[in-house]
């Protein structure tokens, strides 16, 4: 699953580019409802999709080592309002 993930972050960078968008037809285009530019449709579709893939990654390739403490108060954890110095 690791290199599935590693592959759909390496295929956002090279859409995320977007160096397709330059030519007429994306100038030209209709308005997406009536009132949304297609390249701001673009933009927030591949920003949802990089939202998916974040997921994916941390429910798939997060380490299970790290999670520390059973967030109780004082053991550290985060909002505990214990010391943090």
């Amino acid at each position: 699953m690791k290199y599935l993930v590693w592959s759909l972050v390496l295929l956002l960078v090279i859409l995320h580019q977007g160096f397709w968008q330059w030519g007429k037809q994306w100038n030209e285009a209709p308005l997406v409802l009536g009132f949304l530019p297609l390249s701001l449709v673009y933009h927030a579709a591949i920003s949802l999709a990089a939202a998916g893939v974040w997921m994916l990654a941390l429910k798939f390739c997060w380490p299970d080592d790290l999670e520390v403490g059973d967030g109780t108060v004082g053991d550290g954890a985060a909002g505990d309002g214990g010391d943090r110095r």
